[in-house]
């Protein structure tokens, strides 16, 4: 053959494949934007676990019947190599019992729900004198010792903000104010939710304890409680008349019990190349139904993964990750690092922040790999989502891409009434906005869809 007709072969062939990636991309495209009108997958999966399990709090029969609810529904739509993946952990619940009353001098019933890791009052309950810290700060400015038989009564001043950040603001009020007042001599600890809310619904979620310090009783006010428990300190603060509560909360601990990860696949054409890893979390709290925490989040990333799948099988495997255990101290994304170390994935991305629309693409690549970075954030502009120079960092159930050194990307939510919902009973489906939940769905199919199809490498070149 001359040298005409290698030239003209070469360039035959650089047509063809430059022809099949842009029908691939427009296959791709038209899945994501008929998602964002008519995809009913996530809403299939959120409704499906809400209404047939319901709470699935870890490491409890309730979470077990979730990943058997979860299994069942990946292989009925077509996934692979699905798998419950178990590991063992130490088991918290609430008990049955969980109630607060101001005794004097203003006698009333306050809600109440306990906070992970607590101890119980014991069923007759502890009765105290509070002690009012307006934030963690002024708590741990209090002498040694100075809370010794007393109850202490955390608040903080959280505002609604669109990309959550409030939450490392006045988290620490749960995170470690119970520890911090034990520390002091405290017998118990209530704190104000941490939520943004107006109702009477608490904010549950796990606290700590330093070591050496025994777990005592700890339990979330509802905001409104809360706020009725700041103007009593506020009517007493000329006379100083002691404010007396009777807590009782009964959690237990089970010993050690079973949770899991379930995983399931769209496999790829190419097996040599490194997977695309998508992630949420099964569990959920016992007070709400787990729909926005994180049911919705499963339902988005399983949805993205099968539209990708419609639009053409994808180069690489795409990898659903359904983490267990993640509000109890993320036991489910350490097990899966643990458990899959040794075995290379190209990028990982979690959902876990809600339903709502998403509003900004953000990577660990876009200094290392501006081509790719580029190429995602031009094709989720249309949806109303922009770039950040931010660097990614990835959700809490995706430890092993960050234990492997390996690209992440975050796709923000509108946390702006995330925190009215957050770990509450008012966590159910009638809060999701199904063209919202559309709109990631839509976005996620795009953004896996152009990692999936990737043939050149998503690692970041250089440390992030």
């Amino acid at each position: 053959m001359n040298k005409t007709l290698l030239a003209l072969a070469a360039l035959s062939l650089s047509v063809s494949t430059t022809a099949l990636a842009q029908g691939a991309g427009d296959a791709l495209a038209d899945r994501a934007d008929h998602a964002l009108e008519n995809d009913g997958i996530a809403w299939d999966f959120v409704e499906g676990i809400t209404t047939e399990v319901g709470p699935r709090q870890a490491g409890t029969e309730a979470e077990q019947r979730g990943r058997d609810w979860a299994v069942a529904w990946l292989n009925a739509r077509g996934f692979e190599n699905v798998a419950d993946e178990p590991y063992q952990m130490e088991t918290w619940i609430p008990g049955d019992t969980r109630s607060a009353e101001i005794v004097s001098p203003f006698a009333q019933p306050l809600t109440v729900d306990p906070l992970g890791t607590s101890a119980s009052t014991g069923p007759d309950g502890i009765t105290a004198e509070v002690v009012y810290f307006p934030t963690v700060a002024d708590l741990m400015a209090a002498p040694d010792g100075s809370l010794a038989g007393k109850i202490a009564f955390v608040s903080h001043s959280m505002t609604p903000t669109q990309d959550g950040s409030q939450y490392g603001f006045a988290g620490p009020a749960r995170w470690v104010g119970a520890g911090i007042a034990a520390s002091k001599g405290a017998v118990a600890t209530v704190i104000k939710s941490v939520g943004t809310d107006n109702h009477r619904t608490p904010h549950t979620g796990g606290t700590s304890f330093p070591e050496g310090v025994a777990p005592t009783p700890a339990g979330a006010l509802s905001v409104p409680d809360a706020e009725n428990l700041e103007r009593m300190f506020a009517r007493t603060a000329e006379d100083g008349r002691p404010i007396m509560m009777k807590l009782t909360l009964t959690p237990e601990w089970l010993g050690t019990t079973t949770s899991g990860n379930v995983v399931g696949e769209i496999v790829g054409r190419d097996p040599s190349l490194a997977p695309v890893l998508v992630a949420c979390h099964l569990d959920s709290w016992w007070s709400g139904t787990g729909a926005i925490d994180d049911g919705a989040g499963c339902g988005i990333v399983a949805a993205a993964a099968l539209n990708v799948e419609a639009a053409g099988q994808p180069l690489r495997t795409i990898r659903v990750l359904f983490a267990g255990a993640e509000e109890v101290g993320l036991y489910g994304s350490e097990a899966y690092s643990e458990a899959h170390i040794d075995e290379p994935i190209a990028v990982g991305l979690e959902s876990d922040f809600g339903a709502d629309r998403i509003w900004q693409f953000q990577s660990n690549f876009r200094e290392s790999n501006p081509e790719l970075h580029g190429k995602i954030a031009a094709a989720v502009a249309r949806f109303g989502v922009s770039t950040s120079t931010a660097v990614a960092s990835g959700g809490a159930d995706i430890n092993i891409a960050r234990d492997q050194g390996t690209a992440i990307i975050d796709l923000q939510q509108d946390g702006t009434r995330y925190f009215d919902l957050h770990h509450t009973p008012d966590d159910t489906l009638d809060k999701i906005d199904p063209a919202q939940l559309r709109q990631n769905v839509a976005v996620w199919t795009q953004v896996v869809g152009i990692l999936a199809n990737e043939p050149g490498p998503i690692k970041p070149r250089t440390g992030d």
